[in-house]
């Protein structure tokens, strides 16, 4: 008798609280399914269920056998599924959550390049500039950028980027060029509502991180408004490098303080710790990782 076919019924049986849903599940009879588990509780030499006529729960041996054999079930599936999968194509669909600028810019070029190699996959696409609840909200996977604060997802880097202070010429001539990050505290600065600290910049200061304070009339969630904004000349933004690459390239945007980034945000694939990666999510996540253009701005602008 098969020890995985054993522990598999005693997964489920307890998952489920019942001897029948798991015979269901495994397409097996109930007396079957009993056999299974008496002879695992045999082998170890414990009891690992409580049964009574009417309910079956996990004694505690149960609890810590449940909590160590889930996580080798599942990379048994996910052995079996990734043999199987390289011979069959990849297929069915993924369910993507991603900030709308970076989405648009840079993710969508990325996914049409996977979306050329594997035919058979659909690609569901949200662009959000919230905070999105993956499993909640039914997504595969998150695309975020800056601090990643959800310690219940997992987190694969993609890239980085780095964050650019800048303003337009026009508004440099008006209001004047700020001699170091502590001016700002003068200028009008574009707020980013994403952030749990909008009014708090920080800068590399003589080796030094350091915190400036900052204020200003606009308040903008979505990094590609505050970019464009500063283009027309209102305030100082600062920005994700992807968003103003093009306006500093061509001069409608002026970098200041280039000296004095600190270390660039987190590009991160996020995606539930409970829940076992299908391969086609996989190969994507690994597709990203390995995309150079996703994250060409992870080096410094160049505005020469």
């Amino acid at each position: 008798m098969d020890k995985i076919d054993r522990m598999r019924a005693f997964a489920l049986v307890a998952k489920n609280a019942s001897f029948t849903i798991a015979a269901q599940r495994m397409g097996r009879s109930a007396r079957l399914v009993s056999k299974y588990v008496a002879d695992l509780e045999n082998a170890l030499g414990v009891q690992l269920l409580n049964r009574t006529t009417r309910s079956v729960s996990l004694t505690d041996a149960g609890v810590t056998y449940l909590s160590l054999c889930e996580p080798l079930l599942d990379g048994f599936d996910e052995l079996e599924e990734r043999v199987r999968n390289e011979q069959v194509s990849l297929r069915g669909a993924i369910h993507i959550s991603a900030p709308t600028g970076f989405g648009a810019l840079r993710l969508t070029p990325s996914l049409a390049r996977f979306g050329a190699k594997h035919p058979s996959v659909e690609l569901d696409l949200q662009f959000s500039d919230r905070r999105v609840s993956i499993v909640e909200e039914g997504f595969d996977l998150a695309i975020r950028i800056g601090p990643m604060r959800d310690s219940s997802l997992k987190v694969r880097q993609l890239g980085l980027m780095p964050l650019v202070v800048c303003a337009s010429p026009a508004y440099l001539e008006q209001a004047g060029t700020p001699s170091d990050p502590r001016a700002l505290a003068t200028h009008e600065c574009i707020l980013d509502g994403n952030m749990t600290e909008p009014t708090v910049w920080r800068f590399k200061i003589n080796g030094q991180e350091e915190a400036v304070s900052v204020n200003g009339r606009f308040r903008i969630n979505a990094p590609a408004g505050s970019a464009r904004l500063a283009a027309m000349g209102a305030a100082v933004a600062r920005c994700p490098a992807y968003t103003v690459a093009d306006a500093l390239k061509s001069g409608d945007l002026v970098e200041l303080f280039a000296e004095c980034r600190v270390s660039p945000y987190v590009v991160a694939a996020l995606f539930p710790q409970n829940r076992r990666l299908t391969t086609r999510v996989r190969t994507l996540i690994d597709h990203l990782a390995g995309d150079p253009a996703l994250c060409l701005d992870s080096q410094a602008v160049d505005t020469g």
